[in-house]
């Protein structure tokens, strides 16, 4: 592999100068509940907003409602957006050798060109990037945020279903992929998971619903205690590739189940609201729920992996999965400069 790879990606658990999210664009994503989409968002800011600054992009038709969330810590920006999810559009920060903070800006295709028109959401991560004074490094290779998990020492984690679907990348192996990981963003170990969730169909499998790192080191997985849903065979053959793969130094790692998958109806729709679609801040977890059964212990077991931070269950679960994502899909972490 090459030597000196460009720069290292932090993990999300890392200190944050702020959190940057989108206000809803696309007009036809939640139809007659944006409204309810709407208030999702702002609750998610707000959220955050007691634990760092945050940051809402807003395009230009919508900014006057972005700007009536309520916080002295949340500012908003206008900027043309297409839509919501600045997890997959924004940049990826790494710190380069000198230990500037740079923004990776891969190319962005609407996620296999399933949603489109995206040339405003292909152009966000550098607007928002120059705007924000960080210098910024455009990669081709086409890549979302929400389909990699940083443990910040050089171990990534993704799914096979989405890096290596022929929507994204098709001229470029696993091994050229894995290549890539290392030079942009300082991989010296990808971890890749088969599967993502059956119905995340928009993302072809994204891992931000499946896997995330803990600050122990440990990967939190997602289970599912049903074993007549086709989810329980997947994770379970994620979790044993995980079990059997090793971090950058060389050491096995240590796998954390999050046993319950809650699915939910809307709208004649069949949604899933995974709990690793949580978003890690400067001192807590929010978490999507849905008012499952189960959410208090799921909660708590997530707790246990992040002992010095709040872990907040947020009741925007099924709203944003009628949107195509959760809490993680719509934040992007703006990391400290050192």
């Amino acid at each position: 592999m090459t030597v000196h790879p460009a720069g290292l990606m932090p993990a999300e658990f890392s200190a944050h100068e702020r959190t940057v999210l989108c206000w809803p664009a696309r007009d036809d994503l939640y139809g007659d509940r944006r409204a309810e989409a709407e208030a999702a968002h702002s609750a998610v800011a707000q959220a955050i907003s007691v634990f760092e600054p945050v940051t809402i992009i807003a395009d230009h038709r919508h900014v006057e409602r972005a700007a009536s969330v309520e916080g002295a810590n949340i500012t908003v920006l206008e900027l043309p957006i297409d839509d919501s999810w600045f997890r997959d559009s924004g940049p990826t920060y790494v710190y380069a050798a000198d230990d500037s903070r740079v923004a990776v800006s891969f190319a962005f295709n609407g996620w296999g060109n399933k949603f489109t028109p995206y040339d405003k959401d292909a152009r966000v991560a550098s607007a928002w990037a120059q705007h924000n004074g960080d210098p910024v490094r455009h990669v081709s290779m086409v890549l979302e945020g929400g389909s990699i998990n940083s443990d910040g020492n050089g171990t990534l984690v993704t799914t096979m279903q989405c890096l290596l679907h022929p929507n994204r990348n098709p001229q470029m192996s696993q091994a050229q992929i894995t290549q890539q990981l290392h030079d942009e963003l300082g991989a010296q170990s990808v971890v890749w998971l088969p599967h993502g969730l059956v119905l995340d169909h928009d993302t072809d499998g994204h891992v931000d619903n499946v896997a995330a790192f803990a600050p122990n080191g440990n990967l939190l997985m997602q289970g599912c205690s049903d074993t007549s849903e086709d989810d329980w065979a997947r994770l379970e053959i994620n979790r044993k590739v995980a079990s059997s793969s090793f971090d950058s130094a060389g050491n096995t790692l240590q796998v954390v189940d999050i046993p319950i998958l809650p699915f939910v109806e809307a709208d004649g729709r069949r949604l899933v609201v995974p709990y690793l679609n949580f978003y890690v801040g400067n001192g807590f977890v929010l978490v999507p729920t849905c008012g499952n059964d189960a959410d208090d212990d799921m909660l708590q077991l997530i707790s246990e992996q992040f002992a010095d931070r709040k872990v907040v269950g947020l009741d925007v679960g099924v709203i944003l999965a009628l949107g195509g994502g959760g809490i993680h899909c719509i934040t992007q972490q703006v990391p400290v400069r050192l």
